[in-house]
């Protein structure tokens, strides 16, 4: 991997914190406030996909549309299920799981239905990952699994994780094996996912509008920075970096979300969800390595 590369995927990782920051804080407004920064995303980055289409030679076959259509429904439910987590659980809980549970699902697939032979990094990798999630969930304090809300962040960051890996897989293909520009990819993306949620703004529209107040900010936020940070990561991809060393590499933004949780939004964030984070992070490290 170049410099080059190593510094796209380290910006991206902490845009990426930093939009997460705004959709936690847009969390009570659900699938309204996607809708609102998937139309700005539309508006901002649509002149630099016409151009692209425009001086670009991009072969649209069935494959392509499929991967995109794919890709689009992959991201919109993606999009759901981190606007749901945040509303039930705390950022620091939510982000640092779904960034942690990716590589490990992907990890524990290739295990099981590749059949691929374990290594010893792989399950040290998995351990940590796995020890990691328990600290950030519970602060060291396993008792908090009694407590009704004690396992909603865990469910809904690894439900995302799992979206996560899907997506990334599908989009490094689209990228790397069909050739299709990153931003084109995500404009794209971004527009089924505008169109598939149309109906429910539409269903009523005042409803909507009187949800979005005061979330307008938020959603400009996320609605460039959240293409922004993923266009850094498929552009590295596309330069070629290998996808097994970009994919936990990107998870250095799990330390940060928590910290923006305990500065910002005051979490409790505390010594072991921390420590949490870092053996979270090691883990996906040595998961790269297996």
């Amino acid at each position: 991997m170049t410099v080059t590369s190593l510094l796209l995927v380290i910006l991206a990782a902490l845009i990426h914190a930093s939009w997460n920051l705004m959709a936690k804080k847009a969390a009570n407004v659900g699938a309204v406030f996607v809708f609102a920064y998937n139309l700005v995303c539309g508006v901002v980055y649509a002149p630099w996909v016409i151009y692209l289409l425009v001086t670009d030679s991009i072969t649209w076959t069935m494959e392509t549309v499929g991967f995109v259509l794919a890709s689009g429904l992959i991201h919109l439910a993606y999009s759901l299920c981190l606007q749901r987590g945040y509303r039930v659980a705390d950022l620091s809980v939510v982000y640092p799981i779904a960034r942690g549970t990716g590589p490990m699902l992907s990890t524990i697939g290739a295990f099981i239905i590749l059949q691929e032979s374990p290594s010893l990094t792989g399950i040290a990798g998995l351990i940590l990952v796995v020890s990691g999630i328990l600290l950030i969930a519970t602060q060291g304090n396993l008792t908090a699994f009694r407590k009704p809300e004690g396992m909603a962040g865990v469910r809904w960051g690894t439900l995302t994780g799992g979206l996560i890996a899907t997506y990334t897989v599908v989009d490094a293909y689209s990228v790397k094996m069909l050739g299709i520009a990153p931003v084109v990819l995500d404009w794209f993306s971004n527009l089924l996912r505008f169109f598939l949620l149309l109906p429910l703004v539409l269903a009523n529209p005042r409803r909507a509008v009187e949800s979005m107040r005061g979330y307008w900010w938020h959603a400009i936020g996320v609605g460039v920075l959240s293409p922004l940070s993923y266009i850094l990561v498929l552009y590295a991809l596309s330069t070629g970096a290998p996808l097994s060393l970009v994919a936990p590499m990107r998870e250095s933004s799990m330390m940060v979300g928590a910290l923006m949780g305990m500065l910002i939004l005051r979490e409790q964030v505390g010594f072991w969800r921390l420590i949490g984070c870092a053996v979270l992070v090691s883990g996906v490290i040595l998961l790269s390595q297996s």
